[in-house]
């Protein structure tokens, strides 16, 4: 098991939405660092995603123009996968 180093930070919340968490002894802090983590992960893929955009396009463009090298092996069910 990796040990991680745990920051204090403060949080300004919904009073009620808070005293109803604290009333179920909801874990405000475990329940933040997952919809936080959550959310890092998302804009990390939104991200990479738009880096690399290009690069997708450029793939994409060379499949149009050479069709897919191994498009004879590709086979889903009920057919080919891919078409050229």
């Amino acid at each position: 098991m990796v040990s991680r180093t745990k920051r204090k930070t403060s949080l300004t919340l919904d009073a009620e939405v808070l005293d109803g968490a604290k009333a179920l002894k909801i874990n405000v802090s475990a329940v933040a660092e997952a919809a936080l983590k959550s959310a890092v992960a998302s804009a990390r893929q939104v991200q990479w995603l738009e880096q690399n955009a290009e690069s997708f396009a450029a793939q994409a463009a060379w499949h149009e123009r050479n069709g897919h090298p191994l498009a004879d092996i590709m086979v889903a069910p009920g057919g080919s996968s891919w078409s050229t």
